[in-house]
Parts: structure tokens; C-alpha cells; sequence
């Protein structure tokens, strides 16, 4: 660990995105969205086969743009000049060149528009003079494009294969073209327009799902949508091998369809995505299956070789969708893509809708307009990635009105606008007044109501909460759950110790690393319980745990689930039911020590590793384990764990809807403010007209709004102030691991954990910028220094220990100056 492990980016402009087959098969698999499929960190299934990722890139042009965009108007003109042809009579100079030599470039604060051409010498104002009556925003639009310019010609002599090149030159061209003329780059030739092919990518990939998997449950269609949004997520962000890289495996025709279509992507998917300037489209929307066809092999060994070189950083829940669900799922698409009669590929293709989505449209939707809702929930017109609901039908959408006291309005304007002052009253009476029950009540009927006239029809349900599937099979009945455990005192009966077996050969198969008689030990100790999850008559998972009753708290031993099971939600519904089991039991305390697969899991059950218990409490009774972390969950005894999904979604209706109806009672609109207008950059919240009409009341001392005002009205005061304390905390003993961004080729991984990195150079380099123009971004990005280390490093290790002790003494030296609140 080098002593720039800390956290920080360079905020330095970069070129655009270098050649790498193998993109991102880590953002590919975080587009899963499978109902009861944890979803792993970053750090764990993301890897990173290119020194810059798109991401990046995308962040450091955007940055450079928006420094230029800040620049003084003379030096954007300068910029401009370099690319603008010379005004004066018939001078054919193409663009401004400084007099200095080379190694002294000319800058803005030190050229005159007096200065000479050293091409055509006459002076800068004539290569400038048909940019001054250009808008500010005109300016801009220029000025990104010569950024792009620049980008495109970096990347084009930094690139070997000679196709590439060509292109990046001819876009390099149209771009200067455009600078010259100040008109909106256009690509025109034979390239032609896209969509090049019908149907597109991800239409036919719809298509395939819907005929292939329309007759599965929903979960298993689900599962099989989340594979195709992947696939399709990662076409989208591919980079294409170059025509010159696959002559050998491709036939003389092959080879000149997949040239040009290679430039098309070039041109219309790839450098756009860099370069905004030019209009941007998506691969999968704008090709089809000639250059699906042609990639397909490539993409899908590559894909397939990427995740097996990965599967031990995925986490277990995550495995079996990648590694069991994905190459089945690559395997069918690759028969349909080279087969000649595939009905995937018509682009009239209909197929009934899965049958669990019908009985969903019969039980809400009415006759008369069922067979309209099936045929737009087969045509299946959107991509694959649509938003859910983009289909659903509006039938008779009721609106309701409501005060405060939970009557509906009649409709009359004159009571509705008594009954609105009247509410207003008493919301700035008693601000924390809370819905009473009657107005909850119909809060819930409305909804209702409208959820039976308003039967939504959509291709794809709504993701649901992990453990709904567990739900509806245990009041089914297809599942069952048992506190077992073994005993010296008492008989066992036959029954408890087949379970106890079963739980063994989970646990041994789930936990590899773990010793079958350690397991053994501790499943057939009298002092531990298990919870068993009981389906068809055998345990498929469970939870092993011991309960100190003196101390309060249980250490959870084992947790796992069958590999077959795993994305099925199975494994929070355990954890919610061991929650009220102990609940019940008045234990509020969980202990367990986690590996590093297990974190993840463990914090989406509400673990964390900030330690409530004093260390008395379970110091002597718990083991500690190497290579694993202790993690603590309270609970809250007025919490019905098991059905906390069902109460926060019902809850987020009824605030939803509320608003809604609060919205209706807003009688009086107020105009905009104008101040701004005239210079003046913050003014106290109290002076906004109507602002206490809403109830707001300010503090007894709102001293923080008068700082504000005080930062945004003597900005020089506030710079200076700021450079001295970061001046004094570059100079603590403890800053050196943060002085400094941290280096990738020292810390390969870190970005991959901290993705909003920061140090306190960059802090620097911000300050000079003048971007803290309140002491709330300067605090914010000395906190974040300290939290990255803190993330990424352990408590134990001697970066942990720097950050506390700087983080300390900032706060104490910011309260010392009166710039600390909190």
C-alpha cells in the first residue's frame, strides 16, 4: 500500500476511449435486475481491462469542456481564431497563428488583437470580427466542437490500424468544416443515415425473449429478460474488432459488408459517444442482424472466457445468473441468429404474451379492451431495456380532491378555496401533524380504485422485493420454516434430525472452505439453534445461530442457501424471519463474522460494521475469525420484518398520493424572482415571497443563512480564508497519504471500490479555480478524502488511523474560526 491510497482522479482532459474487445462485463452483470438476485459491488464482478474505462473518459472531456466554457470571452475568441478564417480581403489564411515561438504558446491574458498572423500577418481582430456578434451559447457550441477536434486528433495518430485512422480524419475534417463555417456537423455520403437494418438489435432480442420464454413463469421470464438487457448493455458499449483484424475468419463479401459497417459504428455509435458534438445512436438501435451475425462469435467467447475468469470475485448469488443462466441463454440467441428461418428477425413478428401476464390483464382490464392491450404488449415495439410501463393503458383515470380534514371537494370554486385556507391554517398551526386515520383510509381506497379502473398492461412487471417470491410460496404452503436444533436432555425426534442432516450436507456444499466437522460441531451443538428453510420435505437453506440470552445478543454461525435456489429471494426471507423469531424473544442484537463474499449480502439484511455493542458485551463469548469482519444489526422491536417490504411500498403510496392531492390545494401562484438579474448572488430564504405562507418559520438565529449570504457577497474574504486552512492542513504530520492522488498503476483497484475520489492537490487546484464559493463544498470535499480512506482501508491500518486524526483536527481548526456548524 503506497501512501496515495487515499482517493483521487485526475481532473486533466483525456482523449477518447483506447481500443479494448472486452469493455464491460462487469457493468453487464450490475444490469441485473432479477427479482431476489443480490447484486454485488463493483469491487467484486467489474473488471477493469482498459486504463481508462469509457466512464472516464466521458468525465475528464466533459470537465475539460466545462473549463473552457468558463473562460474569459477574449481568450474563448483566441481559441476560436486558431480554426476561423481571416477576414480581410481576399486573405485566404485558415486560421490564426501566434507570432511567439512555438514553446511559448499565446495566451489569452498576454495576446492583443493587434498582434499579427505569422501566416498572413494581419492582425487577430480580423480573424475574430464575424465571431462578435455570436451568443454566449454560440461561442460554446464552437468551442466544444474544437475540443472534440482535438480529442479526434489525438486519438487519430495515437491509432495504429490504418481504417481507424482514415475515419478519425474524415471526422477530424467535418468537424474543422464545420468550426470554419459555424454550421452543425451532418454526416452525408455513402455511409447513408441510420437505422441501417430492420429489424434493430434489440427489437429482435425482444423478440427472441418473447419466443423463447413466453411460456415460463414469471420468475424464470424475468431471470431471462434481466440476461437480455445484459447482452444488449453490453453490444452497446462493445468495441468492434477492426475489418483488418478479421480478414482471415471472414469470406470476401463478409468482408465488405462488416467494413462498412464498421465505419458506421465509427462514425454514428462510437466516437459520438465521446465527442458530443456529433448526434449519437445506440448500436442496438440502429443495426441488425447482418452485424449481429457477424460479431456474434467473437462477442459471445469473449463474454463467456471474461466471466469464468471472474467467477471467484462474483458473489454466490450473483454466479449462477452469470455462469449457469447466461451461456444457455447465449446458446438459444445463437441458433435463432444464424438460422434462416428464425421468426425473430420478421419485422411483423407477434407472440402471445406470457401466461402469467394475461392472467394479470383478465383480472384487471375489461373485456372490451383486453384484445387492444395484448396486441400492444406482443408487438413488443420498444427495446429491451424499456421502461416498464411505457405500454399500460389510461382508462377512465379518476381524480380525486381532498383538504386536509379528508372530504372531497364538490367542485365549487368558492368552498374548495375556503376549505384551502382553512388547511393552510392548520398545517401552520401544527407542521407535524400527522394524516389521521379517516384520511388514510381513503388515501388507500382511491388507490385501490384506481389501480382496478386503471389496469397498467406492460410487456415486463415491475421488479417486486426480493423476498416476494419466499412470501407467496410459504402462504401457499410450498415452503416452510423450523427453529431446530439438536438435544442431550430430551429426545429428538427422527424428524428434527433428518433436518439437521440436510442443514449439514447445505452448509458443506454452500461453504466449501469450511470443514465438514466443523460444521458438524456446531449444527449438532445443543447450544446453537437453526433456522431451517423446508422445501418439498428437505432443507434447502437455513441459518445457524447462537443465542447469549444474558448478553442480549446471537452470533450468527452459518447462512446459505442451495446454489439453486439462490436467486430466489430465499435468503432475506430467512433473515426476516430469524428477526422476529428473536424479536419475539426480546434479543435486538446480531453478531456474525462475514468473508469478504458475504459483506454484501449481509449489509442488504441491514448489518453494518459500525459496532453499537461495547465490546464488553460479547468480548470472551464470540470467536474471532481471520479473514472476516464483524458486523452488527440492531433491531427495532415495533418492525414486522417480514412484512417491512409490503408496509414501505404501501407507505410511499399513500405519501405519493397525498401530495398529490396537497398539490390541488395550492390556490395562489407566485411570480419568479428577478433579483438575480441584477447581480446579486444569494439572498436569505425569509425574504422569498410566500415562503411562509408554506408554514416555514426560520431558526431562532438562522446564522447559517446569513453566512451564506455573507460567502456569496465577499468571495475574496472567503478564498482567502480557505487557502489558509488548507495551507494548514497540507502542513499536519498526518496529511501526507492525502497530499497526492492516488496512483493506478500502484493501487490497480482502488478505483474500482471509490468512485468519487478526491485529495487534497485536487482541492488545491478547485480552490484556485474559484470552484468553493461556499465553505459547505470545501467541507464536503475534505470529508470525503477522509470516508475513501476509510472505505478502503481497514480500521487497523495506518491510513485509517491518518484520516482520523486530520479529520479531527480540520473540525477543531474550522470551529476555532467560527466555520464549523454542524
Amino acid at each position: 500500500m503506497s501512501s496515495e491510497a487515499n482517493g483521487s482522479a485526475s481532473t486533466q482532459g483525456g482523449d477518447m476511449a483506447s481500443k479494448a474487445n472486452m469493455r464491460a462485463p462487469g457493468q453487464l452483470a450490475a444490469a441485473s435486475a432479477s427479482s431476489g438476485a443480490a447484486v454485488g459491488g463493483a469491487a467484486a464482478t467489474t473488471p477493469q481491462p482498459e486504463p481508462s474505462s469509457r466512464q472516464s473518459n466521458l468525465q475528464r472531456i466533459q470537465q475539460r469542456k466545462q473549463q473552457v466554457y468558463s473562460w474569459q470571452h477574449n481568450k474563448k475568441l483566441l481559441k476560436l481564431a486558431i480554426y476561423s478564417a481571416c477576414q480581410a480581403a481576399d486573405c485566404r489564411c485558415s486560421g490564426w497563428k501566434t507570432a511567439a515561438p512555438p514553446e511559448k504558446p499565446a495566451r489569452a491574458d498576454v495576446a492583443s488583437f493587434t498582434d499579427p498572423c505569422r501566416i498572413c500577418t494581419h492582425s487577430l481582430k480580423d480573424h475574430v470580427s464575424h465571431l462578435e456578434p455570436l451568443t454566449e451559447d454560440e461561442i460554446n457550441r464552437l468551442l466544444g466542437m474544437v475540443v472534440d477536434v482535438e480529442n479526434i486528433y489525438m486519438s487519430m495518430h495515437r491509432e495504429d490500424d490504418v481504417e481507424t485512422r482514415r475515419i478519425y480524419n474524415f471526422l477530424y475534417k467535418l468537424l474543422r468544416k464545420c468550426i470554419f463555417t459555424k454550421a452543425k456537423p451532418v454526416v452525408t455520403g455513402p455511409l447513408e443515415q441510420p437505422p441501417f437494418e430492420k429489424p434493430n438489435i434489440a427489437k429482435a432480442i425482444t423478440n427472441f425473449v418473447l419466443y423463447k420464454f413466453g411460456h415460463l413463469a414469471q420468475q424464470e421470464f424475468q431471470t431471462m429478460y434481466d440476461l437480455a438487457k445484459m447482452f444488449v448493455h453490453c453490444l452497446n458499449h462493445w468495441n468492434f474488432e477492426t475489418p483488418s483484424a478479421r480478414q482471415q475468419v471472414l469470406t470476401q463479401v463478409e468482408r465488405d459488408a462488416y467494413h462498412i459497417n464498421y465505419a458506421r459504428w465509427l462514425v454514428f455509435c462510437h466516437v459520438p459517444a465521446f465527442c458530443d458534438s456529433l448526434s449519437h445512436y445506440e448500436t442496438t438501435l440502429v443495426f441488425g442482424r447482418k452485424l449481429l451475425a457477424a460479431v456474434f462469435q467473437s462477442v459471445r467467447r469473449q463474454l463467456l472466457d471474461k466471466c469464468q475468469s471472474e467467477r471467484d470475485r462474483m458473489p454466490p448469488e450473483k454466479r449462477v445468473l452469470i455462469l449457469t443462466h447466461f451461456p444457455r441463454f447465449l446458446s438459444m440467441l445463437e441458433e435463432e441468429i444464424y438460422s434462416a428461418n428464425s421468426p425473430i428477425w420478421d419485422p411483423d413478428f407477434k407472440q402471445a404474451p406470457p401466461a402469467h401476464l394475461v392472467a394479470a390483464v383478465e383480472g384487471k382490464v375489461p373485456a372490451a379492451r383486453r384484445a387492444d392491450a395484448e396486441n400492444k404488449a406482443t408487438a413488443a415495439g420498444g427495446a429491451v431495456g424499456e421502461r416498464p410501463g411505457a405500454h399500460g393503458n389510461t382508462i377512465g383515470k379518476k381524480r380525486l380532491r381532498e383538504g386536509a380534514s379528508g372530504e372531497k371537494s364538490t367542485g365549487d370554486e368558492v368552498a374548495a378555496s375556503t376549505k384551502g385556507t382553512e388547511s393552510k391554517k392548520r398545517r401552520m398551526a401544527d407542521p407535524a401533524e400527522d394524516f389521521s386515520e379517516e384520511t388514510v383510509a381513503e388515501i388507500i381506497a382511491s388507490i385501490n380504485e384506481a389501480k382496478n379502473v386503471n389496469g397498467s398492461v406492460v410487456l415486463f412487471p415491475e421488479i417486486e422485493p426480493r423476498d416476494a417470491v419466499p412470501k407467496l410460496e410459504e402462504a401457499r404452503g410450498l415452503i416452510k420454516l423450523h427453529v431446530v436444533g439438536n438435544s442431550l436432555t430430551q429426545r429428538v425426534s427422527q424428524q428434527t434430525m433428518l433436518y439437521l442432516l440436510g442443514l449439514q450436507n447445505v452448509f458443506s456444499k454452500q461453504l466449501p472452505k469450511m470443514p465438514k466437522e466443523y460444521i458438524s460441531r456446531f449444527v449438532f451443538d445443543p447450544k446453537h439453534k437453526t433456522l431451517a428453510l423446508i422445501k418439498e420435505g428437505r432443507p434447502i437453506g437455513g441459518i445457524c445461530f447462537r443465542t447469549f440470552p444474558t448478553q442480549g445478543f446471537i452470533e450468527i454461525v452459518f447462512c446459505a442457501v442451495t446454489v439453486q435456489q439462490q436467486v430466489q429471494g430465499y435468503g432475506t426471507h430467512l433473515m426476516n424471519h430469524l428477526k422476529d423469531y428473536h424479536i419475539r424473544k426480546g434479543i435486538l442484537h446480531f453478531l456474525t463474522f462475514a468473508d469478504s463474499c458475504a459483506i454484501g449480502y449481509f449489509k442488504k439484511q441491514g448489518f453494518s460494521m459500525d459496532i453499537k455493542l461495547p465490546k464488553t458485551v460479547y468480548q470472551g463469548y464470540i470467536k474471532n475469525y481471520k479473514k472476516a469482519t464483524l458486523m452488527h444489526c440492531e433491531l427495532n422491536p415495533k418492525i414486522v420484518y417480514t412484512e417491512f417490504s409490503a408496509v414501505v411500498r404501501k407507505q410511499k403510496e399513500i405519501v405519493k398520493k397525498r401530495i398529490e392531492m396537497r398539490q390541488h390545494e395550492v390556490q395562489k401562484v407566485r411570480p419568479g424572482l428577478t433579483c438575480f438579474r441584477d447581480g446579486v448572488r444569494g439572498i436569505p430564504i425569509e425574504s422569498i415571497p410566500g415562503i411562509r405562507d408554506t408554514g416555514w418559520r426560520p431558526a431562532a438565529r438562522n446564522t447559517r443563512v446569513s453566512r451564506i449570504t455573507e460567502e456569496y457577497n465577499d468571495p475574496e474574504k472567503l478564498f482567502t480564508t480557505l487557502k489558509n486552512v488548507l495551507n494548514t492542513i497540507k502542513n499536519h504530520s498526518a496529511a501526507w497519504p492525502f497530499l497526492e492522488p492516488v496512483n493506478k498503476n500502484v493501487v490497480p483497484d482502488y478505483y474500482d471500490h471509490i468512485k468519487y475520489p478526491m485529495d487534497l492537490k485536487t482541492m488545491g487546484e478547485r480552490l484556485k479555480a474559484r470552484y468553493y464559493i461556499t465553505r459547505r463544498l470545501f467541507i464536503a470535499d475534505m470529508t470525503r478524502i477522509f470516508n475513501n480512506c476509510r472505505h478502503y482501508n481497514g480500521p487497523d491500518n495506518e491510513y485509517h488511523r491518518c484520516a482520523d486524526t486530520l479529520e479531527k483536527y480540520f473540525q477543531t481548526h474550522m470551529k476555532e474560526l467560527g466555520l464549523w456548524d454542524k
